[in-house]
């Protein structure tokens, strides 16, 4: 399975949180499956960081690649058919991050790895 990371999942795998479910831990850890990380993700930590909202051990031009390969997440760039995609969700989701994260998802065929139970009003495959 190919998996897309919500932000908010990429954090908690990273610090090993208590909020990860334990089957959002069991779908991360499985070797068969393949874990990406958004270039939308990236952004929105940067952010968040530059604006004081989520500090940091690094900098995050470090400190997220550096996590991505310690954790086996490849990244996943920003591409013309997702941004594209866009126009055709509807505005169920204020989050501008999360709406785009929903189109890459559907448009690479991707399941989002996501305790967000807004996301489920879009036709895209997640898991918890």
């Amino acid at each position: 399975m190919k998996i897309l990371l919500d932000t908010c999942t990429f954090l908690w795998i990273i610090s090993d949180a208590p909020e990860l479910s334990d089957h959002a831990r069991t779908l991360f850890v499985d070797p068969l499956n393949e874990a990406y990380l958004s270039a939308v993700s990236i952004w929105e930590i940067a952010i968040k960081n530059v604006l004081g909202r989520l500090p940091l051990p690094a900098a995050p031009e470090r400190f997220i690649p550096d996590q991505r390969e310690k954790h086996h997440i490849s990244a996943l760039s920003l591409d013309e058919e997702a941004t594209l995609y866009l126009n055709r969700l509807p505005s169920y989701h204020k989050d501008p991050f999360d709406r785009m994260l929903i189109c890459q998802a559907i448009t690479h065929g991707l399941v989002m790895l996501t305790p967000d139970e807004s996301i489920l009003q879009y036709p895209v495959k997640t898991a918890w």
